[in-house]
C-alpha cells in the first residue's frame, strides 16, 4: 500500500445544534443567494419544531465513529477528521487542525452520492477555499469518486427499505408504491450534470434487487423562486395521486444521513399529508451506519491507496472518475440545500 494518504476528511453540509445556530446557519447556505429574509425566518420556524438541531451533524458523528472502528480493524488505520460547509467544525478550523498535527494529504470523503454542482463541485470549490484561508502549508485533499451505483450504497438501501416493508402487512407488499425521493436542484443546473440520471440509474439497481416494479423517482425540499423551474414531481404532488388505502415507503436515495430535509420534509409534510390522504405511508431509513455502506467507504480509500483494488460498480454507468473535467457539473444558477 502507498504511504501518500495520512488522514481521512469527512466533508458534509453542516446543519445547526441548537436555536442559537439556527439563524448564523441559516446565513452562511443563503450567503450570495437572493433569497427574501421572510422565507428565511420561514426556514426557521422547521428547525424550531426540533429545538433548533439538525441530525446531520450527529449523524455524521456516528459514520465516523463507524469508520474509525472499520479502518482500526481492517486497514488503513488513517485518522479521521469532520469538516463542513456550513457549520461548526468548518471545513477551515478543521484544515487548520490537521495541519498542526502533521497531516500532508488526505482523502476527502464528501457525504453526497451523486454528481451535481451543489453535491460535488461545490464541495472540491469549498475545500480549496479552506485550504487558501489555511494558507500555503495546509494540506492537500483530494475527494473521493461519486458512489451512487457502488454495490455497498445499493446494499444499503435494499436493507433499509426491505426494513421499511416489513411494517406493511404481508398480503399488501406486492402491491406497495416504492417512492424515491431527491433533493431537487433547478433545471438549468441539472442540464450540466448526471444528477438526474445517477439518480434514475441508482433506482432502478434498487427496485430490482427487491424485485419491486411499481417504483417511482420524485424530488423534494424545492427551495427556489416560484418562476425557476426545478427537477419534478414533487413528492407531494405525487402523494395525490395514489389512492385512498394504498401502501407507501418512501426511501431518500438522494440522502446518506438525516437532516432536515428528511425529519420536516418527509417526517413531517409528507407524513401529514399521506393522513389526510389516506395512505399508509413508512419512511425507509437513509443509508447511515449500514455495515455495507461502511464498508464502502473504506473500499473507495482503498481505491486510492491501493491501486491493485477492484474498482466496483453495478449497472451501465460504470466506475466514475477519481478527478472531474474541468467544465463537469458547472453551475448556472444558485446552490440549493438546507441541512
Amino acid at each position: 500500500m502507498s504511504g501518500a494518504y495520512d488522514a481521512l476528511l469527512v466533508v458534509s453540509f453542516g446543519g445547526p445544534e441548537g436555536m442559537d445556530d439556527v439563524m448564523p446557519f441559516l446565513e452562511n447556505v443563503l450567503r450570495g443567494r437572493n433569497v427574501p429574509r421572510e422565507r428565511m425566518l420561514a426556514v426557521a420556524k422547521h428547525y424550531e419544531k426540533f429545538g433548533g438541531i439538525s441530525p446531520i451533524n450527529g449523524q455524521n458523528r456516528k459514520l465516523i465513529a463507524a469508520l474509525g472502528k472499520e479502518l482500526q480493524t481492517n486497514g488503513p488505520n488513517l485518522p479521521i477528521y469532520f469538516g463542513n460547509r456550513n457549520w461548526h467544525p468548518l471545513l477551515a478550523d478543521t484544515l487548520r487542525q490537521m495541519r498542526d498535527d502533521g497531516i500532508k494529504h488526505a482523502l476527502a470523503f464528501v457525504t453526497s452520492a451523486y454528481s451535481s454542482y451543489s453535491s460535488c463541485r461545490q464541495y472540491l470549490h469549498d475545500i480549496e477555499r479552506a485550504r487558501l484561508e489555511v494558507g500555503v502549508d495546509a494540506p492537500t485533499v483530494e475527494k473521493l469518486r461519486p458512489f451512487f451505483n457502488h454495490p455497498g450504497f445499493i446494499e444499503a438501501n435494499v436493507a433499509h427499505i426491505r426494513a421499511a416493508l416489513e411494517k406493511i402487512p404481508e398480503e399488501r407488499r406486492a402491491q406497495t408504491q416504492l417512492v424515491f425521493t431527491a433533493h431537487s436542484i433547478p433545471e438549468s443546473m441539472a442540464t450540466n450534470c448526471d444528477y438526474a440520471s445517477q439518480l434514475n440509474e441508482t433506482a432502478r439497481l434498487i427496485a430490482g434487487e427487491l424485485g419491486m416494479p411499481n417504483w417511482r423517482l420524485v424530488y423534494q425540499s424545492r427551495s427556489g423562486s416560484p418562476s425557476q423551474p426545478w427537477l419534478g414531481p414533487d413528492v407531494c404532488e405525487y402523494l395525490r395521486e395514489l389512492h385512498v388505502g394504498d401502501n407507501v415507503v418512501i426511501a431518500p436515495i438522494g440522502f446518506v444521513s438525516d437532516h432536515m430535509e428528511i425529519v420536516y420534509d418527509l417526517d413531517t409534510e409528507a407524513a401529514t399529508l399521506c393522513r389526510e390522504l389516506g395512505l399508509n405511508m413508512v419512511r425507509a431509513a437513509t443509508a447511515g451506519t449500514h455495515p455495507s455502506f461502511v464498508a464502502m467507504v473504506r473500499e473507495l480509500i482503498l481505491e486510492r491507496v491501493d491501486p491493485n483494488t477492484p474498482r466496483r460498480a453495478l449497472g451501465t454507468f460504470g466506475v466514475r472518475a477519481d478527478t472531474c473535467p474541468a467544465d463537469c457539473c458547472a453551475l448556472t444558477s444558485s446552490p440549493v440545500g438546507r441541512g
